[in-house]
């Protein structure tokens, strides 16, 4: 039975994920529920999330929405980006964290009103002093926290006025970076219950494949009401996960 719920909670979590981030919102708690230790539920979650999203990614590049030569900065960017996050997270209180990822997620629900991010432009990324920026801090937002990251980087695609399902592919190119490394990690300190995980990952690997085909024919002006009902999730879990 354990094995079927993982599977769904992988189909909901990476549907959900893909489309706007967010993903952690139902498989975190959920594993925990079903018992889970929590560092092999997250250490599930990496592994899972390292490799669906690859497969969302090559998808969206095999159907030439997004190529590797516009891409490929966003990986180191984002892995040190991680990096940082991860060192300065040893020197902050949870407590603090907690803080500052309720403000940045705010931040982003306000500026979600702006004419500008409607997600309908066709501009390329490239390498400027908002996008270098905004996905270094993302990736240092990632490593010191994480619940968030996709959601956030794809409001910062769409002030870019790059198209939605580009934004889509560079989201799960970003988030396969960021996750491969703490994947290894995880794997390498013996935190991976192998049985549950595959599960979780089968399931994951179906949603990012769901994910993306709704994202391929979901208009943009859908988009924005549902990253802001993901935005207020994300804070009102936190607020209760401190709360609590």
């Amino acid at each position: 039975m354990e094995y079927i719920a993982l599977f769904i909670i992988g189909i909901c979590a990476t549907t959900l994920g893909t489309l706007a981030g967010g993903g952690g919102l139902i498989s975190l708690p959920a594993m925990l529920i079903l018992g889970f230790p929590v560092h092999s539920a997250i250490g599930a979650n990496k592994v899972s999330n390292t490799i669906s999203s690859f497969s969302s990614f090559y998808h969206l590049y095999r159907r030439k929405e997004i190529s590797l030569k516009e891409a490929w900065w966003i990986i180191p960017v984002s892995l040190g980006g991680g990096a940082s996050g991860g060192f300065i997270a040893s020197k902050i209180s949870a407590e603090n964290m907690s803080i500052i990822a309720i403000i940045l997620l705010f931040f982003a629900f306000i500026t979600s009103f702006h004419k500008k991010g409607n997600f309908t432009g066709q501009e390329p990324l490239k390498p400027n002093k908002i996008s270098v920026p905004g996905l270094y801090g993302i990736g240092m937002y990632d490593g010191l926290f994480g619940p968030g990251q996709g959601t956030l980087m794809l409001y910062l695609f769409g002030f870019l006025n790059i198209a939605y399902i580009k934004a889509v592919g560079l989201v799960r190119l970003a988030t396969f970076s960021s996750c491969f490394g703490a994947a290894i990690t995880y794997i390498a300190t013996g935190k991976i219950i192998w049985p549950l995980t595959l599960a979780l990952l089968l399931g994951s690997l179906t949603g990012a494949q769901i994910g993306v085909r709704i994202a391929e024919k979901l208009q943009p002006k859908f988009v924005r009401p549902i990253l802001r009902v993901v935005t207020v999730g994300l804070i009102f879990q936190i607020v209760i996960g401190k709360v609590l």
